[in-house]
């Protein structure tokens, strides 16, 4: 091969030993390269699967749970009574609201009933969770027993604790067959303790899942660390409460997150257990905002009722999800 024709080579290319072709330059690759799988219908297809799949969900959501939020939001500045009415009435039916005695009885009613269910729920979970992490025999076994009530809808544990705290039925006849005839159990139809039965059935249904969020807290803390204060004497009691439970803190801040999320929205249980009475015993907030929106005419102040609700919500999780990101950049 002459010189000449090494100049002529295109740019890229090396020299090849003599008598043996010249190695193809960069360009020639590129042109000469099968499409990608990018290239195409096909390659877009692929490409996008993932938000063609979840476009429909999310399509759904932004409709029908955050289009009803902002149309909520703006029915609660609206005159709207029994039908939606687009009138501005500014705070109207905030000030309505809150001159409302039924809302103050909700809201204390909601006090009770939301400490109560939080604590007993919290400290029942975390109770049974280190029983559980004993390593007893049967663990296997008692886990989904434990579980079980989550599985089931408040509908049905509502109307199951019905039957059960009945004064005619459930405990107080199997207490009488016993020949406890003296025995009596009237909390459904006591004005006074009628709530704390909703607290009873609240409990008996999450303190299982509140369980399982400690059962898996536990097993996650490194038993070195209470094998090395077990040597060095520490009590039993000690090891829990200076090491194990202070490791348990985003566990004990993801649980009371959840807990007061169900108590502000609880709803389907109070009224398969109570109906909110007797009277307006164990009414809650929710059970308002449904009574004012759909049967008593006023819904706006219904409406009103709900965006309090929500802002309560915000108030706890925003904060919430705010630091979990936070600590995800850092």
């Amino acid at each position: 091969m002459s010189s000449k024709d090494v100049g002529m080579q295109p740019a890229g290319a090396r020299a090849a030993p003599m008598g043996l072709p010249a190695s193809p330059s960069r360009d020639d690759l590129v042109k000469q390269a099968p499409p990608g799988p990018g290239s195409g219908g096909v390659g877009w297809l692929q490409a996008n699967m993932a938000k063609l799949v979840l476009s429909p969900s999310l399509a759904v959501t932004l409709v029908f749970v955050y289009g009803f939020i902002v149309w909520t939001v703006v029915l609660s500045f609206s005159t709207s009574r029994l039908l939606p009415i687009y009138k501005w009435a500014g705070l109207e039916q905030y000030a309505r609201l809150w001159a409302t005695p039924n809302w103050y009885v909700a809201i204390k009613n909601l006090g009770i009933y939301g400490g109560l269910y939080i604590a007993i729920s919290l400290f029942l979970g975390l109770f049974i969770a280190i029983l559980l992490d004993q390593r007893i025999r049967g663990e296997g076994g008692l886990r989904p027993i434990f579980l079980y009530p989550m599985a089931i809808s408040f509908i049905v544990t509502g109307t199951a604790w019905k039957w059960f705290l009945n004064p005619g039925l459930g405990l107080d006849r199997v207490m009488h067959s016993w020949g406890w005839t003296s025995f009596t159990f009237d909390w459904l139809i006591n004005p006074d303790m009628a709530i704390y039965t909703v607290v009873i059935a609240g409990v008996w249904q999450t303190s299982g899942f509140i369980m399982a969020m400690f059962l898996a807290g536990l097993r996650g803390i490194d038993n070195e660390v209470i094998k090395a204060a077990q040597i060095d004497g520490a009590p039993t009691l000690q090891i829990y409460w200076r090491i194990i439970i202070p490791q348990l803190r985003p566990v004990f801040l993801s649980a009371l997150i959840i807990l007061l999320h169900m108590a502000i929205k609880s709803y389907d249980l109070v009224i398969a257990l109570t109906g909110g009475g007797p009277g307006n015993a164990t009414e809650l907030p929710s059970t308002f905002m449904y009574s004012y929106t759909f049967t008593r005419n006023a819904m706006g102040v219904g409406a009103a009722s709900a965006v309090m609700m929500l802002m309560t919500i915000a108030a706890v999780i925003v904060p919430y999800l705010y630091s979990e990101l936070r600590e995800r950049r850092t």
